[in-house]
């Protein structure tokens, strides 16, 4: 096992993108440092992911090599019939800092993973480790798991996802309540798609339902991401024909959404998510334990993705703590409230706004829809929106990471 010397143990419950990021960016700081994984290997749920910029420079930062690893995306906002409604503008000082082009990139969640996790020294992961408890004393905080065993840190990570137990005990019961969306997430070989245009994304909307496909790598290769987001209800049931339902829902679409399930192994191929939120939360922190990414903000899929934001989260952590002696629990403090002072109300708005997308996309009664249409169809209102209540504030806290920079 790595060593565990006292002032810098850092115990991280749950072996997700969040925790892992926060590993990595801990040992850069010189830390002790274990992952406590429920499963006996973990594996990121769902199947393509969308990735910034700064948290391509993030990975760079810990060692990823960028190189092939995800699809340059220009973004567009389209109606059905493919209108462009706006387009995601890229930030050539952010291109400049960063060296990296554009905004978007897409990926499989399970090769990027992959990339972190071949980054974590032997003995870091510590799998069959399900939560059940803690407890802070005057001399850290003792972690419990429901093997009987414990382990003894300066402080603990919770970045165990939506349900997490470490977030529970530490601030109460989530009051997680479901946004009325569902989404089918689905992925596909570029060459069963041929005639789009190269580095080509579009964010489709019709009167109630969101299609939306990207380019993306997949183990090295061209593939597409697509998905679908309709309105539900909580617990209800999946279509007895993904298939059919899909292809229902996107039949009347303009190309080349109707082309992708044609192409899709629905056996393989495709990941059902239905959306949970929490209330937002004015601190991370109790004590000596902190909890980052789904733990304490899980994500509506529009402008607030889970897998970028946990990873910054991490990052930024690491960068809190960075010289922190973790025996001193005032020391502690003080660089938690640094973490969540970066991060708690950036990630508030994102994530309100992201759920304000979600009910103006698809919870408005029809005709009020049909104005909502006219109005993204005819005017700037929507690429104003983005760029005031999205772009803005990543493009400032891209342009603040000076450190990451080339």
């Amino acid at each position: 096992m790595p060593s565990w010397r006292k002032g810098k143990r850092v115990a991280i419950v749950g072996a997700g993108p969040g925790g892992v990021s926060a590993a990595l960016a801990l040992i850069k700081q010189g830390f002790d440092v274990r992952i406590f994984e429920r499963n006996l290997e973990p594996k990121p749920l769902g199947g393509a992911v969308l990735l910034s910029v700064p948290v391509l420079a993030v990975l760079r930062d810990y060692g990823v090599d960028l190189n092939n690893f995800g699809s340059y995306t220009v973004t567009e906002f389209r109606n059905d019939k493919g209108k462009v409604r706006a387009r995601l503008p890229f930030n050539p000082s952010i291109e400049r800092s960063f060296g990296i082009k554009g905004w978007h990139y897409g990926m499989l969640r399970s090769n990027a993973f992959a990339r972190m996790m071949e980054l974590l020294p032997e003995g870091t992961l510590v799998a069959s480790h399900e939560f059940q408890s803690y407890e802070e004393t005057e001399e850290g905080v003792t972690v419990h798991f429901s093997n009987a065993r414990s382990v003894e840190a300066d402080i603990v990570i919770g970045a165990d996802g939506v349900r997490s137990g470490v977030s529970q005990q530490a601030f109460g019961k989530a009051d997680l309540f479901h946004v009325g969306l569902r989404v089918w997430l689905a992925w596909c070989d570029a060459a069963d798609v041929p005639d789009i245009p190269p580095n080509e994304g579009a964010i489709t909307h019709s009167h109630k339902y969101q299609a939306s496909y990207f380019p993306m790598l997949q183990d090295g290769k061209p593939g597409y991401e697509w998905w679908i987001v309709e309105p539900v209800k909580e617990h209800a049931p999946e279509p007895a024909c993904v298939k059919t339902h899909v292809e229902n829902i996107l039949r009347d679409w303009a190309d080349p959404l109707p082309r992708f399930p044609q192409v899709t192994d629905f056996d393989k191929q495709i990941f059902c998510w239905d959306i949970y939120n929490r209330p937002s939360m004015s601190s991370w922190s109790n004590g000596r334990v902190v909890c980052l990414g789904d733990a304490v903000h899980p994500v509506s899929p529009y402008a607030a993705y889970g897998m970028g934001m946990a990873i910054e989260d991490g990052y930024f952590l690491g960068q809190a703590l960075q010289g922190c002696d973790l025996s001193d629990v005032e020391s502690v403090k003080r660089s938690f409230s640094e973490f969540e002072s970066q991060r708690v109300a950036y990630v508030n708005h994102h994530v309100e706004f992201a759920r304000k997308l979600g009910n103006v996309f698809h919870q408005l009664p029809y005709p009020l829809a049909k104005l909502r249409d006219l109005v993204f169809d005819k005017t700037s209102v929507l690429e104003k929106m983005i760029h005031k209540d999205y772009l803005k504030d990543q493009e400032a806290m891209s342009l603040s990471l000076e450190e990451l920079h080339i």
